[in-house]
């Protein structure tokens, strides 16, 4: 049997219920009817939610008000009902719910003003609106077909109306064999036919013979007058209409009209043969050759740019940059130099001609490993030219003015440029990278373009440069006296905030990618004290490229000894420690290690009457209602699928069958909960995450119920055992009640009923309802809450105001005197929660949640100069703990605090504390 149709939960809260009794009041006393939950579609409206949402939004004239209000009530029945293709429908059916049911008490209850009259209110259509000012006067009431007739001064009698109508000429049947009914009422009826004069033509004088004898006309004569004379038939029809056929109709011939839509191939075969008409001999004659302008595509846009910037002429030359620009751009992810052999040589070897603009040198790339590359222009196109700082030096200068440049020199920079940035668009591609970084000719440009006069004219260019070599020198072996190493060294001698940090880069990343150690030997001093100071300077992206340059130096014991020498490591280590709580953001939340099911708080058992109200409801608003009573919202907390249905099963057991699928059930926790959702956790475990089982249960309102702690020596009134925190046992054997109730009064009146079981006074009496409580010498009460002791010497107590009174003591107070009290009350203790909430320090980190940013740089910074300060032998580190305690000492409380309040960091700082450690600091 399929699962029956969810409807929409109405929350029937306090407020609720007041309200619609104050609804139903109201139109009672105005003589209208109410449709307390009105349908639309097939959901029930929630008249309380609908009047605040209307009057939210300016009541109904204002949401009615298309001008002003554009498509007001579609966006409400849509928030209400849901998306639906017979939304707008929808809307007016809850138009109409709101005009029948809650305009009038709008305009009584918010805008406090008289309403119309139910006669142009309730008793008329949703139509329109302007219900603020609508009077008898300036209403148009519609109009009906009977009123208007009455208003015409008809007669509503059915019988008299017949009678006094303009009757109607009946239509004549014709009942002969040679008529149809199609003909004769397809055409009216013939007029009667003019008869002519016609004189008698015999003698006026009449014989005896004539005068006694009439002579009968013939058939034919009979015919041949009537035919004249226009005479009607037996039936009233004219014989020529009877005897009517009408002209058979032939169909049309229609020729189709040829047009390019339904012919196209006709027409392209016209233009075809007219073309070659007008082509001439020589088309005829080399016919099926692909002659230039016959229609062959040619080679496509990639080889046509190779060929064009392979044959040097500028114009050539433009065309192809201009479109590979465009490619590298916008296809850079997909455009790879192993598809097109050839274009990155053919690029290398354009921007090889920068040289040319500023020195008289024609570079040529030779691939010979016979030739001699010493001197002249001749670079190595194998291996790379080692000497070509000193062939750059060599060569002759020209002179050349920043200012003002000739058309040819800028036209000729430009192109250079744009196959620089083909280049540099090229290789953010991993796979572009890797394969240019195999032509030797690009470590060659690179130095070149870097080792340029410094004009403004070729900046751009040299940043191109620059992030081509920081995406290539991964794959790079450089030693200290490599041209390019130098090169990108010197750069940080400059004052160009982006061509320094881009250096950084490049130096940093130098044989990543190679099992060889990257050891940035012969890095000047200034160059490291520089690189020290900037770490002092507010800038993000400039610090993180000096830690990454700082991490890969620190990696070598020599090169700590001379960051000693050159730099204040002091105070270095001061700024990187500093920088471990870089942008940190203060996180409050429970720490949890492995979740694990036992420990989990218990889930709240509810007693038979509270279950019994549950079941009054039909689902999913009874599970609903279960879920908001024993759980509660909490990001941090989970749950497993499986133990939260088999709870719900196991609460609803003892009152008949599930008409809930575990699938629904599942769902409705994400609708009763808006924040949880149903996951999958590692493990292929299926879980609900942000919901936890609350410490104790609650009601409707959200109020928490409260346990009844009178040790009883029968079973607890519940069909199950209650699982909550504490002993239920006392030393006597008995148990505890376990009944939830409200606390205060009803928790009081429950425990003179169902366990003092003291006696209500007589109907009859004036204090109808209340307790009995006047002395009875012939029994005694006692005190069991919580196994209290108090009148266990006296074996109970004769008097139940004093009994009353104690058992007070132990019950909630709100009081002035509550807080002193509460040291006695023994009531139920608060459940501790399942997890210590914690305030840490978070900084940046990754999609794996792990560290990253500034301060992940920075520890392993100082785990780097804690790992190589212990192996240096200077005369200042012969006490105990060397210069590792001498600069890691005054620092050691704030890594302590790191450790303690970075999440991410903790376990690279614990790194850095046992380095400390290991030489005694």
């Amino acid at each position: 049997m399929p699962p029956r149709q969810r409807e929409p939960s109405i929350d029937r809260t306090t407020e609720y219920e007041e309200f619609m009794k104050k609804l139903v009041a109201y139109h009672e006393k105005r003589g209208t009817t109410l449709e307390p939950e009105p349908r639309v579609g097939p959901r029930r409206l929630d008249l309380l939610r609908l009047y605040k949402r209307v009057v939210a939004d300016g009541g109904y004239d204002l949401v009615s008000d298309t001008k002003k209000t554009k498509l007001g009530w579609r966006r409400i029945a849509e928030d209400f009902i849901g998306k639906s293709p017979h939304l707008p429908a929808q809307a007016f059916t809850t138009k109409s719910a709101y005009y029948k049911n809650l305009a009038a008490y709008e305009i009584s209850d918010h805008w406090k003003r008289d309403p119309p009259p139910k006669e142009i209110l309730e008793d008329v259509s949703a139509k329109g609106g302007d219900l603020l000012t609508r009077t008898l006067e300036n209403f148009d009431r519609p109009v009906g077909r009977e009123t208007e007739n009455l208003a015409n001064g008809d007669v509503s009698d059915a019988g008299e109306v017949e009678k006094e109508k303009t009757p109607k000429e009946e239509k004549t049947d014709i009942d002969d064999p040679g008529s149809t009914g199609r003909v004769t009422r397809g055409l009216r009826q013939a007029p009667p036919q003019r008869v002519l004069f016609q004189p008698d033509g015999a003698s006026s004088r009449q014989t005896r013979h004539a005068s006694n004898h009439v002579s009968s006309p013939t058939p034919a004569a009979a015919n041949v007058h009537s035919m004249m004379n226009g005479t009607h038939g037996p039936n009233g029809a004219s014989l020529n209409l009877a005897n009517y056929e009408p002209r058979q109709q032939y169909p049309l011939t229609l020729k189709p009209v040829t047009t390019p839509g339904n012919a196209p191939e006709f027409f392209r075969q016209k233009r075809q043969m007219l073309k070659e008409a007008a082509s001439g001999s020589v088309a005829k004659k080399y016919k099926g050759m692909m002659l230039p302008g016959s229609g062959f595509p040619g080679p496509n846009i990639y080889v046509r740019a190779l060929l064009s910037l392979r044959s040097g002429i500028p114009e050539e030359e433009e065309y192809a940059l201009h479109h590979l620009v465009k490619i590298s751009h916008e296809r850079g992810d997909k455009y790879q130099f192993e598809q097109f052999p050839g274009l990155a040589d053919a690029l290398i070897v354009k921007v090889l001609h920068v040289s040319s603009l500023f020195y008289n040198v024609h570079w040529e790339v030779s691939y010979e490993e016979d030739v001699v590359t010493d001197s002249g222009s001749t670079l190595n196109g194998l291996t790379g030219t080692r000497n070509i700082l000193q062939k750059l030096r060599s060569g002759v200068p020209l002179a050349t003015n920043d200012d003002i440049h000739t058309q040819a020199f800028s036209a000729e920079l430009g192109r250079i440029t744009e196959a620089g940035l083909v280049i540099r668009n090229m290789v953010m591609l991993e796979e572009n990278a890797a394969y240019i970084s195999k032509i030797a000719s690009i470590r060659d440009f690179i130095t070149i373009t870097l080792n340029l006069p410094r004009q403004s004219t070729i900046v751009e260019l040299q940043h191109y440069a620059l992030e081509i070599a920081e995406q290539v020198t991964k794959y790079f072996s450089l030693g200290p006296q490599d041209p390019l190493y130098l090169s990108l060294l010197s750069q940080l001698e400059g004052t160009d905030r982006g061509a320094i940090i881009t250096s950084l880069r490049a130096i940093g990343r130098i044989a990543m990618t190679l099992e060889e150690h990257n050891r940035l030997e012969a890095v000047p001093f200034a160059t490291l004290r520089r690189v020290c100071e900037w770490m002092l300077v507010e800038d993000e992206e400039l610090r993180s490229a000096c830690l990454d340059f700082l991490y890969q130096y620190t990696s070598t014991t020599d090169n700590v000894g001379t960051l000693m020498k050159s730099a204040d490591v002091e105070g270095l280590v001061n700024e990187l420690v500093r920088l471990l709580l870089y942008n940190a953001k203060e996180d409050e939340r429970k720490y949890k290690g492995e979740v694990k099911e036992e420990q989990m708080p218990p889930i709240p058992q509810l007693t038979r009457g509270i279950m019994d109200s549950y079941m009054r409801y039909d689902e999913p608003e009874r599970s609903s209602l279960w879920l908001k009573s024993c759980f509660e919202y909490d990001e941090h907390s989970e749950m497993t699928q499986i133990s939260l249905w088999q709870a719900y099963q196991a609460a609803f057991a003892p009152y008949g069958p599930f008409d809930m699928q575990a699938s629904n059930f599942i769902k409705n926790v994400s609708s009763t909960f808006t924040g949880a959702s149903a996951q999958v956790a590692a493990g292929n475990k299926y879980v609900i995450s942000g919901i936890k089982p609350r410490d104790a249960p609650v009601d409707r309102s959200l109020k928490p119920f409260a346990r009844c702690l009178w040790h009883v020596s029968k079973a607890p009134l519940m069909p199950t055992t209650p699982q909550f925190n504490g002993n239920t046992t006392d030393d006597n054997g008995r148990t505890e009640c376990s009944e939830l109730t409200r606390p205060g009064q009803e928790m009081f009146e429950h425990i003179l009923d169902k366990h003092l079981h003291i006696p209500k006074r007589k109907t009859d009496e004036a204090k109808e309802g209340k307790f009995y409580l006047d002395p009875d010498s012939t029994r005694t009460y006692d005190c069991r809450w919580g196994g209290c002791q108090h009148f266990a010497n006296a074996k109970g107590i004769v008097s139940a105001h004093v009994a009353c009174a104690h058992i007070k003591t132990h019950l909630p107070d709100s009081s002035g005197k509550a807080s002193h009290r509460q040291k006695y009350n023994r009531s139920e203790p608060t459940a501790s929660k399942s997890g210590e909430t914690s305030t840490w320090l978070n900084t940046s980190t990754d999609e794996r949640n792990d560290a990253a940013g500034l301060p992940l740089t920075s520890a392993l910074v100082l785990r780097n100069l804690a790992r190589h300060l212990s192996k240096i032998d200077v005369e200042d580190s012969q006490e105990d703990g060397g210069l590792v305690n001498r600069i890691f000492g005054p620092v050691k409380e704030q890594l302590y605090y790191v450790m303690a309040h970075n999440f991410a960091l903790r376990d690279y700082i614990a790194a850095l504390t046992r380095a400390i450690a290991a030489v005694g600091g």
